[in-house]
């Protein structure tokens, strides 16, 4: 994987896959085969099948090194999870994950700061492994940093996904609950992105004037940039979804600031720019 350099701090991708997944008027319902048509030549085949209808999904989590912490921002799908209505997902066995952390020179003991910007089954799963009949913390020297509002939304409606890849933190005691604009220090801090979930943030990182941001899933496909009053069938508060995305966009348009998505096609990291009468994504390349 390659290095973005944000300042003193080293900012670097872990993917865990990267495929097409589901038909994009399936995932955005305003997606009509009319309305993407203008778009088809900047979307495929990177972001959108070529000749195809689904939409490429990277899942990925981004291993962040200031000068006082390794912190890991969202952890993927992870093995043996109870992931139903999604066979590739569920009970997944691959460990390549794990391994391609590992390739970075960081132990999973090394992290010190997991931060969960929602739970939703593919940024939240290697939270958590299945040791000896029980889940255990992947991290276990790390604080997991769960927004307060996310985690009693999910406390009060448990699932599967907080018995497995929630729950076992808070009893580990590894767990910390913390507002939505939680500062750990002037280099991280959140940012509340309500709308796809009650309690969504995104991660801000800053060192020596650079700036970026990782959004979740603020903004799930670069044709969002395009069209952000489009959201994707899996947001909660499609009408705040919409208001949060806009105002993202506005925030970091044309200021320089390196935007980490957590769904847009390989490289996934660019900066906004304002193109043609609409938002545009500006990918830029890893460096070895």
């Amino acid at each position: 994987m390659g290095l973005l350099q944000l300042g003193d701090i080293e900012i670097r991708r872990v993917l865990e896959l990267e495929e097409p997944f589901l038909p994009i008027g399936e995932m955005f319902p305003d997606a009509t085969p009319e309305a993407i048509a203008p778009h088809r030549h900047w979307l495929e085949p990177n972001a959108l099948e070529a000749g195809g209808d689904r939409v490429i999904l990277p899942v990925q989590a981004y291993l962040v090194r200031t000068r006082h912490h390794t912190i890991l921002i969202d952890t993927c799908i992870g093995c043996d999870k109870s992931i139903k209505g999604m066979d590739n997902w569920h009970q997944r066995q691959d460990q390549g994950w794990l391994a391609r952390l590992r390739a970075q020179g960081v132990e999973p003991e090394a992290i010190d700061y997991v931060f969960c910007t929602h739970f939703h089954v593919d940024h939240c799963g290697w939270n958590t492994r299945f040791v000896d009949g029980r889940w255990v913390p992947s991290f276990p020297n790390a604080k997991y940093i769960f927004s307060r509002p996310e985690y009693e939304a999910a406390e009060a409606r448990p699932g599967s996904l907080f018995r497995e890849s929630v729950l076992p933190v808070m009893e580990a005691g590894q767990a910390v609950l913390v507002e939505m604009d939680h500062a750990l220090d002037d280099e991280v801090w959140l940012q509340p992105a309500i709308g796809h979930t009650v309690g969504q943030v995104a991660v801000n990182l800053a060192s020596k004037g650079h700036r970026a941001a990782m959004c979740g899933d603020l903004i799930h496909h670069p044709v969002q940039c395009a069209h952000p009053d489009w959201n994707p069938k899996f947001d909660l508060d499609p009408v705040r979804a919409a208001v949060t995305r806009r105002q993202f966009l506005d925030q970091h348009c044309d200021t320089g600031s390196v935007i980490m998505t957590a769904h847009f096609p390989s490289p996934s990291i660019g900066h906004l720019v304002h193109r043609d009468n609409r938002f545009h994504f500006d990918y830029l390349e890893w460096s070895d």
